[in-house]
């Protein structure tokens, strides 16, 4: 008889651990996609990143993750929208003088159908095919962000790689910082946090 409810009750757990392991994997495989939570000592942004329409910036960005390049690092830049609160991005890098791997080659958003849409992260970069490390977070829409026909570097756009999926109300609260730090970069003045918000660390979840 004990051997008996031993049997049911082994059989009941491991019936227990199978559905659940079979909702986690069911839910992981909807979504399919790697998340990495940001930890800023403002809060917490986390984003799921489009590692198949964008392989190679979401590869780049993860490879950054994992080897610890972002802890340490800081969001230093909030591009405010004119006549328009709580519109514009935030701009984040690592830690400094941290080691770079060399540019990657520029995912142009009318290959990849990704857009700048509120939430999006997308590449930092100077010409096409320049994107290091540097990354920023869309608070709004920013179309004009999106790549055009045409050849020129304006119209190649930037590089959408992956959406905030948590943490919005964190973006809003960097890009509201107050923004008066220096800069040798005319285009950049007024946009530098003062001070800049750190980067605790990053990690995949």
């Amino acid at each position: 008889m004990n051997q008996i409810v031993r049997r049911a009750v082994i059989g009941a757990a491991l019936a227990v651990l199978a559905s659940t392991s079979g909702l986690v994997t069911s839910a992981w495989g909807a979504a399919g996609k790697p998340r990495v939570a940001i930890e800023t000592d403002k809060g917490t942004i986390v984003v799921e990143l489009e590692d198949k329409k964008a392989p190679i910036t979401a590869a780049n960005f993860l490879s950054y993750v994992d080897r610890h390049r972002f802890d340490g690092g800081q969001f230093f830049r909030a591009n405010r929208a004119k006549g328009a609160p709580g519109a514009g991005s935030i701009q984040g890098q690592p830690k400094p003088y941290s080691r770079r791997a060399p540019p990657i080659a520029h995912e142009s958003t009318l290959k990849t159908g990704l857009k700048h849409t509120a939430g999006a992260i997308s590449m930092g970069r100077d010409a096409p095919g320049s994107a290091t490390a540097d990354f920023f977070i869309c608070a709004s829409a920013q179309p004009y962000l999106d790549a055009k026909p045409g050849k020129s570097d304006a119209a190649q756009g930037y590089a959408v790689f992956g959406k905030v999926v948590q943490g919005m109300d964190v973006v809003k609260k960097i890009l509201a910082g107050r923004t008066d730090g220096a800069t040798d970069v005319p285009s950049m003045k007024g946009q530098i946090l003062n001070p800049p918000v750190k980067i605790i660390s990053m990690k995949r979840l």
